[in-house]
């Protein structure tokens, strides 16, 4: 749109308000009401049948209505069943004869198709959840907990592509078009089904093609806090084919579950983008067929046999659905068919598939067949978008297994859900690929040879011709030299300009820590690392200069990062294990933990471990520095012969107090000369709180007034700071002088906000400070992002 129409448009939006900006057209009139009505709708899907007889007024009915929230708490948690034990007993009890706006809050009910409990649904509606003052604590109790990633807020059909996928552990995930990542938060809870291994052999790699949806991406997954997932940027149509060693020679990687949830037009959605209503034109979904025809083409080109793909649409029509499943499977020669998924989710009402449908225009001009469009609009209408006539293969293809949820069966959202099964190599892949050379011996496991470039067609095993001339040999060669240095270094950065065009920010490499490098000594010493401990897996954001955070990615996305950094943008791996504290060194370690990655790290951590009880734990939790005299006498005995530094506070349930909470807790923290202290984030915090029954809601305002002072405090002391300071240093001075402040009043009474949030404040002008100096990091991008709701 250009900028004349835009203005345009926007001096008739001011128009339809009313003006220019007088009473009438301010916040309280607002834009007009829209309308729910769409003519050309209704004519096309009556025509189509996809609505049983004699329910259509229930299906209009039902998509005037606004959407209810739903929620899903995280499987793979080991506390789920306390939040679900909240959640029931606190919170959904408060709802009972509660009315909003003349309207009866209705009480919450489980999803019945959702495994154990763990989805809930209720007529409230986003609008009223933020808005009303009756449900204040309610929404502040969804909003921390979705922080903490404990709950999900997510509609209820868009849950059901991850669970037809059956994950196992150590299953290799794609999931091709993955903004904003509600579906990988739950194929991520997966893999984690047994928390008892901290690296599960299996990983998700999460594609999108909007670099800025990558970030917010980023910001879903880590609340997870998964070493399992990897965020890449690419077309999906054409996503690379991927490398791994296997046994010193290079494989195509395959996948064994690939999720494929396709841009649609969204015609599903209109109970929560009422925009829908007056955008909506069947010539939407022509001009998508193609787009989500090829990326389903490749879904199934990258997924392994036996494996099993789910293409999903938030779309009712046929056009963006069966006509792609049939093209799909016609093509496929056999090689793929449609799984019979009529018994899994029992409780889920369905429609099946639907094996005839027509073609419309916008202008309402219906084609039956494709020898019925003339020439002139064989651009707009193409072959694909036609059933098969053939009855017998029409048969075959078993349509009728795909699934579509009706908005009015069960008061959600409208969806597309099919099951592909691969059985044998697609038709134009039959030969397999020659990749499996041998690789130059490595050492320490971080040499690692330049990948073969990948153009992205569909072909993706076509084999090098003979005609492949010299000079091409020549290039490779070049490029293979540019790259070697950095690749037995264990960089992986980003793939040179000139291989794909690329967008967004510049991203910094993945360097994994050398086998000798002398930084990790100390640390393995310090905190008593099992030999098992998978260190050649720890990586830094930095090639140069001091490393300020270790990271750590499982063994197998290790061996992906390594065989595929020149075709690849890796938007973000990996969490968080430690941070440099620029005062610990004197105390024999430079490397606090971090809380974003200690249940990852605490199994092979043998030393520094305190076992504290779950009163120790809510001073920890409700004072910023607490002194040693305020916990147990056996904590007070613990600590007293252990040197300062980072520590891990262990909470282990007592089954003989079934009123305490009965899940375990593993909290970050710092022992002083006379205080402990926890390094926890404010909503992780508040979430420990609410399940120990401590009532948070009334602090709330509190700490709201009290931020903006301690901001302005923090501002005021760094900018009194000299400029050739290192940063590290700002942050460890100000905590101490706050340490020194806090620890003065902390005598008369408890500081009821967390030594997270001082530094998240800090870490929070961290970021300003380098994007200043024009130097984006991984990590301010993260925070960046976190604003950004779904």
């Amino acid at each position: 749109m250009g900028r004349r129409a835009r203005d345009r448009r926007r001096q008739e939006r001011r128009q339809e308000r009313g003006g220019d900006g007088g009473d009438q057209a301010g916040w309280a009139g607002g834009y007009p009401e829209i309308v729910k009505e769409n003519e050309l709708f209704e004519r096309y899907y009556r025509a189509l049948g996809i609505v049983p007889a004699g329910e259509w007024g229930d299906f209009m009915a039902a998509l005037r209505e606004p959407l209810p929230a739903t929620l899903r708490i995280t499987g793979y948690r080991s506390h789920a069943r306390e939040v679900l034990h909240c959640l029931k007993e606190k919170y959904f009890g408060e709802l009972r004869g509660l009315e909003v706006d003349g309207q009866k809050v209705e009480m919450p009910q489980p999803l019945s198709w959702y495994p154990e409990e763990l989805a809930w649904h209720t007529n409230l509606s986003r609008k009223i959840l933020r808005k009303s003052p009756q449900l204040e604590k309610f929404h502040q109790f969804l909003v921390s907990e979705t922080e903490c990633g404990n709950i999900s807020r997510q509609e209820a059909v868009s849950m059901i592509p991850p669970l037809l996928l059956n994950v196992d552990p150590h299953h290799k995930i794609l999931d091709m078009c993955a903004a904003p990542g509600s579906k990988t938060a739950q194929l991520i809870e997966m893999l984690h089904a047994d928390m008892n291994v901290p690296f599960p052999k299996g990983f998700v790699i999460a594609n999108d093609v909007d670099n800025k949806r990558c970030y917010l991406l980023v910001h879903q997954a880590k609340r997870l806090n998964s070493p399992c997932i990897m965020v890449v940027n690419h077309d999906a149509s054409s996503i690379p084919n991927l490398q791994i060693d296997v046994d010193g020679r290079k494989e195509v990687l395959f996948y064994d579950r690939i999720l494929c949830d396709v841009p649609c037009s969204g015609d599903g959605t209109m109970r929560k983008n009422i925009d829908v209503w007056k955008k909506w034109t069947t010539q939407n979904s022509l001009q998508l067929h193609g787009l989500q025809l090829r990326i389903a083409t490749r879904g199934v080109e990258q997924l392994a046999e036996g494996g099993r793909m789910v293409y999903s649409t938030c779309s009712l029509n046929p056009i963006e659905n069966e006509a792609v499943i049939a093209s799909l499977l016609e093509k496929s020669q056999g090689a793929l068919e449609l799984a019979d998924v009529s018994s899994e989710l029992p409780g889920l009402k369905r429609m099946p598939g639907i094996t005839k449908w027509k073609v419309m225009l916008k202008d309402g001009q219906w084609f039956e067949e494709w020898k019925d469009v003339p020439s002139n609009r064989q651009t707009q209408i193409r072959p694909t978008m036609f059933p098969v006539k053939d009855e017998e293969k029409l048969k075959a293809m078993n349509l009728e297994r795909c699934l579509r949820i009706l908005p009015h069966h069960q008061n959600t959202g409208g969806f597309f859900v099919a099951v592909l099964i691969k059985k044998s190599p697609m038709p134009w892949n039959k030969r397999q690929p020659k990749v499996h050379q041998k690789l130059p011996q490595r050492t320490g496991d971080t040499e690692a040879t330049a990948a073969n470039s990948d153009n992205g067609s569909e072909c993706i095993t076509e084999e090098p011709t003979l005609a492949e001339n010299e000079e091409s040999k020549k290039m490779q060669e070049l490029q293979n030299s540019d790259t070697e240095q950095s690749k037995k270094e264990g960089v992986c950065g980003p793939p040179p300009s000139k291989k794909m065009k690329l967008f967004g920010f510049k991203e910094d490499p993945f360097v994994f820590l050398p086998e000798d490098d002398p930084l990790f000594l100390p640390i393995q010493k310090f905190y008593a690392l099992d030999p098992s401990f998978p260190k050649m897996n720890l990586l830094t954001r930095t090639q140069e200069g001091k490393k300020r955070q270790l990271y750590m990615v499982s063994k197998e996305l290790r061996n992906v990062l390594l065989n595929n950094s020149e075709k690849m943008k890796v938007i973000n791996t990996g969490i968080k294990v430690w941070s440099r504290n620029s005062d610990g060194e004197q105390f024999g370690c430079a490397f606090r933990l971090a809380q974003e990655g200690i249940y990852t790290l605490y199994p092979f951590i043998h030393a520094r471990i305190i076992n504290v009880c779950i009163e120790d734990v809510k001073i920890l939790l409700t004072q910023e520095n607490p002194f040693l005299s305020k916990f147990s006498s056996e904590t007070q005995k613990k600590v007293k012969d252990m040197a300062m530094g980072s520590i891990v506070l262990k909470y282990d349930p007592d089954p003989e107090k079934p009123d305490d909470l009965q899940c375990p807790i593993v909290l970050c923290g710092w022992q002083g000369k006379t205080s402990l202290r926890a390094f926890v984030p404010k909503n992780e915090r508040l979430h420990y709180l609410r399940m120990m029954g401590v009532e948070v809601f009334k602090a709330k305002r509190k700490e709201e007034e009290s931020e903006s002072k301690m901001e302005e405090e923090v501002q005021h002391r760094l900018a009194q700071t000299e400029e050739g300071m290192d940063v590290e240093d700002k942050e460890h001075d100000l905590v101490t002088k706050m340490e020194a402040e806090i620890g003065e009043e902390s005598t008369h009474s408890p500081v009821e906000s967390s030594a997270m949030e001082v530094e998240n404040k800090i870490e929070d002008l961290d970021q300003s400070s380098k994007n200043a100096n024009s130097h984006v990091s991984q990590e301010s991008k993260d925070t960046d992002t976190s604003n950004v709701k779904d």
